[in-house]
């Protein structure tokens, strides 16, 4: 999952970012109001991390942003202010939860997942499609018991895949979730097309029906039923 944290403090952003990447999450960083503006409106994000106390702007107007563009975008708010009304404005535009400084680390991980579970999952560790079975939280796979072998990119594809079943992901999309911001500057979408040619071929390898279709000039989609 693709993580935004948004955090001025360079000690306490180094700290969370460390312990977020060893929960396996891919987490891009902003330190500024304009560094946030910047990337929440170019780039998808699973959960942003928002602290509310930034240099060059105030995060509940990050919020109001994130509204009128209309990005369903899970938001955490992490902030030492102590005013209730600014947790309840946060709350109000749009805000899924609200963890007051200092925090523990397992807490903010765990309201993560929670958040991630609540948007993608319908609240659930373990998705099945068929005889596809995934832990989330494990970041385990397996078809009819049988574990799959997947490396961290096929398994963050394949996730991905399963959060957005029947819509079509564009190959950029999936560039871009798989790699960040490196993704502008790969030239052509070959990495993608390695990544789910892998994946497929581990999937169908371990008895699994094919649910990953392509769509001629746009992308992939997972679908339920399988392609007969």
């Amino acid at each position: 999952m693709k993580l935004l944290i948004v955090e001025d403090e360079p000690e306490l952003l180094d700290t969370v970012v460390r312990y977020l990447q060893a929960q396996q999450y891919h987490c891009e960083t902003a330190s500024t109001y304009e560094q946030a503006q910047e990337k929440m409106l170019l780039y998808d994000y699973d959960c942003i991390i928002l602290d509310l106390t930034l240099p060059g702007g105030d995060g509940l107007d990050l919020l109001r942003e994130l509204q009128r563009q209309q990005k369903p975008t899970g938001v955490i708010i992490t902030s030492a202010r102590a005013a209730v009304d600014d947790r309840i404005t946060g709350l109000e535009l749009g805000a899924d939860d609200y963890l007051p400084k200092p925090f523990y680390l397992p807490e903010l991980s765990a309201r993560v997942a929670a958040l991630v579970r609540r948007r993608h999952f319908q609240g659930t560790n373990l998705l099945r499609v068929g005889q596809l079975a995934v832990d989330v939280p494990a970041r385990r796979a397996a078809v009819a018991d049988r574990p799959l072998n997947l490396t961290r990119t096929e398994f963050d594809l394949l996730l991905l895949l399963l959060a957005n079943q029947k819509r079509v992901i564009t190959k950029g999309a999936i560039a871009e979730h798989l790699s960040g911001d490196a993704a502008e500057q790969f030239d052509t979408f070959e990495n993608v097309y390695a990544h789910v040619k892998n994946l497929k071929r581990k999937l169908t390898e371990a008895g699994a029906p094919n649910h990953i279709r392509m769509v001629y000039g746009l992308g992939y989609r997972f679908d339920p039923e399988p392609a007969a």
